[in-house]
């Protein structure tokens, strides 16, 4: 039996027929950049959060960076983050100049612990970027509420956590800004990359919309220094396919993770979802010991795993002009030693989540 790691191929199966006519119809319109699509996913996308206004992008990494300029933040300034994360969070920081600060995560949910925060707010703050991890949002209200206390704007990176919902609202409408990824990996991909930023904030997604093509108001006038930073439209046809499918397939992703827990009892560190959210699986990751042994034994046993994330970003040669060290964020370092993710798709059936949890029991002993 080979077991799948996200499945891709499955789900295009599932939807071919849907997926070929609805990208054929963008070929016949050779409208390839910004077509008609477009403006109705984003519509679609900013009524299925809640959100006031959904900006699509080229990428996931492009939406922190265009949520980041669009809050002006740039040289000298701060902005708090955490350090247990894919390298993108980081990273849009420092393009823009800023540095970013970061602050241990809490050890069951492996988001940022909200009450570190306050203790790394400066006068050169400028923003928080809390991260929902692996499906699951951070805690949104003790983020939002130290953030108001200073006056400083939250950018949820949901880039996981797209349809995760968060004492009744749903992930990407949880703070002033939210950005996630269509990566085709994610919960909700398309076939390239992709991204989106949601704001209910008027002003500010008027200025999202012009940064993401060069700053442009209207043909030929720039108001802004921009990037160029458009989805285009074959990607937008797939998401209005795979987004009619995706309420049902996160009910089957919650459901595989509930049997990988069921099955995996106390053989392993497995997922702490708290009560008042849930989460969309982008990942199902366990804590285990002498990781890289049993990784390898899964390897050899034909089931794929991955890791997510060795090493932390404070530890990363990119950011050693910080002057971080080994043991400045404990939990986020001792979480990256453990961590590895098993195989995670809504199309994983009850044998293949058994061959993995048996093969995993029987690596560990």
């Amino acid at each position: 039996m080979k077991v799948d790691f996200a499945n891709l191929n499955y789900q295009y199966e599932l939807y071919k027929d849907e997926i070929d006519a609805a990208i054929q119809e963008v070929l016949d319109s050779s409208q390839y950049i910004m077509g008609p699509q477009i403006g109705e996913m984003e519509k679609k996308l900013a009524d299925f959060t809640g959100a006031g206004h959904c900006i699509s992008c080229a990428s996931g990494t492009d939406a922190l960076q265009l949520a980041l300029m669009a809050l002006e933040v740039g040289p000298g300034d701060e902005v708090i983050t955490t350090p247990f994360t894919f390298i993108a969070t980081g990273e849009m920081v420092a393009h823009l100049g800023a540095k970013p600060v970061f602050t241990d995560i809490d050890e069951l949910t492996y988001n940022i612990d909200p009450g570190l925060i306050e203790s790394v707010i400066t006068p050169r703050t400028r923003a928080i970027m809390p991260v929902s991890l692996f499906g699951q949002p951070a805690d949104m209200n003790e983020i939002n509420a130290v953030a108001s206390d200073y006056g400083l704007p939250v950018i949820e990176d949901a880039a996981q956590s797209f349809g995760a919902i968060y004492r009744g609202e749903k992930s990407c409408n949880l703070s002033h800004v939210g950005c996630t990824s269509f990566f085709p990996a994610k919960p909700l991909g398309c076939y390239g990359d992709g991204g989106a930023v949601f704001t209910s904030d008027d002003a500010l997604a008027e200025k999202l919309r012009s940064l993401r093509v060069h700053g442009q108001t209207q043909r030929y006038r720039h108001a802004r220094a921009g990037i160029c930073s458009r989805m285009d439209t074959i990607q937008a046809a797939v998401l209005l396919v795979k987004l009619k499918h995706y309420p049902r397939e996160l009910e089957k992703r919650r459901r595989v993770a509930e049997l990988y827990s069921e099955q995996l009892g106390n053989a392993v560190i497995t997922p702490q979802i708290r009560d008042d959210r849930d989460s969309v699986w982008a990942q199902y990751s366990i804590g285990v010991c002498g990781r890289d042994a049993v990784c390898e034994g899964m390897r050899k046993a034909g089931i794929p795993t991955s890791v997510h994330y060795p090493m932390p970003l404070h530890l990363q040669e990119c950011f050693e002009y910080l002057g971080h060290g080994k043991g400045d964020f404990p939990v986020a370092e001792a979480v990256s030693k453990d961590i590895m993710s098993l195989p995670m798709n809504p199309f994983l059936g009850e044998e293949e989540i058994e061959l993995v949890s048996n093969s995993l029991l029987r690596i560990l002993g």
